[in-house]
């Protein structure tokens, strides 16, 4: 194995992590890992059985009788180191990042970071887990509410944020007193195991955060699992929507708690008022942030037509002063894709608009002398309502400019999709970001900027982009059940 040079060696683990132990597995089945830069082997690991992953439900159901009674401070005070483990250990992290993911050094620090602050922010909600104080009709009755720990929590995390995403769920499941089984996306399963090795020395209780591993292929297995286990209280996933609708269905025999973030399609809205080189500044960081492989990149810009032109010749001009290359490259601006059939995807959504009358001004396309998983961003204006990028999520370095004329117009064009995660508005007419920010039916709007993902603020979406909100002081809300305490006859 030979990757990039870390100062902490021990980041860098082999083996599934079980009731506090690094696990050797039993199974005859293994799975490698590939750098998707240079598509050499980094590692290759177990993959997993049905019986080891019920072992790590296990650990978690018997370890959360006792993380359950745990005293909240106590808690938070191991978020918080855990928290600055992390920032201590943010070169190496985001190393591993970029070395699985392929995205560059910098974009996988500012990852670290994200992620890492999620558990700065949940270290403070443990201790705010309130109830209420109620009056009941009957006078001699007093109510109060108690917000209590759902119990063993499956987790199941994407490729594109490797360490962020399980970190955004981790975080606000043990500040509610929840032990955790994650399972990492078979292509980015170092940044989970890094963070497991953090959260042991950070003095997360034995059983309360395990790591299981299995292969891409073996996934399908694990998450019926998690979803068909009657000891798992809870399953949280961030993935597609068509994989989200699965899991819902398999957990209808145990009906658990479900957290769902899933696929996107969203729209940026450029008024003719909007400060120009802001939107397209913006833009860029949105549509292009790890190449569009992220839930919430902009994947439909519409732009007003008085400033249409414009746009179009200062966005493409940005775009073609990306440089790509290999993550670890100081100079590259934008990394890889993760596979072949993301870039697949990018090619059939560019062919259906070219076909359909779109026109290309940025030709982008595959880098071959760079390595098969590398690709240009493609930039195409005359796009109409209704062709394939308009109505299906890219996931990948395709920006697609459709004009539109009124506010009206775009608002149903906008909304004309079975999703609803984010969606971007840029205007200095208070109308205009009023009239859209209420009527998008989106889980976030964001106004006058491309990126605004924090860990104080309720991520989520509406329609078949999921339900729950992770982060904020709603984040913890989804790991907790309440329980309604009568007292009855108190003047005696």
């Amino acid at each position: 194995m030979v990757g990039p040079e870390l100062k902490n060696k021990e980041l860098v683990r082999h083996t599934p992590f079980v009731n506090g132990e690094w696990l050797k597995s039993g199974s005859s089945k293994t799975f490698k890992v590939y750098d998707p830069a240079t598509e050499k082997e980094i590692i290759e690991l177990p993959d997993q059985t049905e019986e080891e992953i019920d072992e790590a439900i296990k650990a978690a159901s018997a370890a959360f009788e006792k993380v359950r009674r745990s005293n909240a401070y106590d808690r938070a005070r191991c978020l918080r180191r855990l928290y600055e483990l992390m920032i201590e250990n943010v070169d190496d992290l985001a190393k591993i990042v970029t070395w699985e993911n392929g995205k560059c050094l910098a974009e996988a620090a500012g990852e670290v970071k994200y992620a890492a602050s999620y558990f700065e922010w949940f270290s403070e909600e443990a201790k705010r887990m309130y109830g209420h104080t109620i009056q009941p009709s009957n006078g001699h009755n007093k109510v109060i509410t108690l917000k209590q720990p759902v119990g063993v929590v499956g987790l199941l995390c994407p490729f594109n944020f490797p360490i962020a995403m399980g970190a955004r769920k981790l975080a606000p499941a043990f500040a509610a007193g929840c032990t955790t089984v994650l399972k990492p996306d078979g292509q980015t399963p170092l940044s989970s195991l890094a963070l497991a090795y953090l959260a042991q020395e950070a003095g997360f209780p034995a059983g309360s955060f395990n790591v299981v591993l299995t292969s891409t292929e073996n996934t399908p297995m694990c998450g019926k699992k998690f979803c068909e286990s009657p000891a798992i209280k809870k399953v949280s996933f961030t993935g597609s929507t068509r994989v989200g609708k699965l899991l819902m269905e398999q957990s209808s025999s145990t009906l658990k708690k479900l957290s769902m973030e899933l696929g996107g399609n969203a729209p940026i809205i450029i008024f003719d008022d909007a400060d120009l080189d802001l939107a397209v500044s913006q833009s860029i960081a949105s549509k292009f942030r790890s190449l569009g492989q992220t839930c919430v990149c902009a994947n439909r810009l519409y732009v007003q037509s008085g400033v249409y032109d414009k746009f179009v010749e200062k966005f493409a001009e940005q775009t073609r002063a990306f440089k790509i290359g290999n993550g670890f490259d100081p100079n590259v601006t934008h990394g890889c894709m993760i596979n072949q059939n993301s870039i697949k995807k990018v090619e059939e959504h560019v062919h259906d608009a070219v076909s359909k009358g779109a026109s290309v001004v940025v030709e982008g396309g595959r880098l071959p002398h760079l390595g098969k998983n590398f690709y240009a961003p493609t930039v195409v204006k005359d796009v109409a309502h209704g062709m394939a990028v308009t109505q299906e999520e890219t996931f990948g370095p395709l920006a697609a400019i459709v004009k539109f004329d009124t506010k009206e117009e775009v608002l149903q064009w906008c909304n004309d999709t079975p999703y609803g995660l984010a969606s971007y508005v840029f205007s200095e007419n208070l109308n205009n970001v009023w009239y859209l920010s209420e009527y998008l039916e989106s889980g976030m709007v964001s106004v006058n900027t491309g990126l605004f993902t924090d860990a104080s603020l309720p991520f989520g979406g509406v329609k078949e982009s999921g339900f729950g909100r992770e982060g904020s002081l709603y984040g913890i809300d989804d790991y907790t059940v309440i329980k309604s305490i009568t007292l009855g006859n108190v003047y005696r």
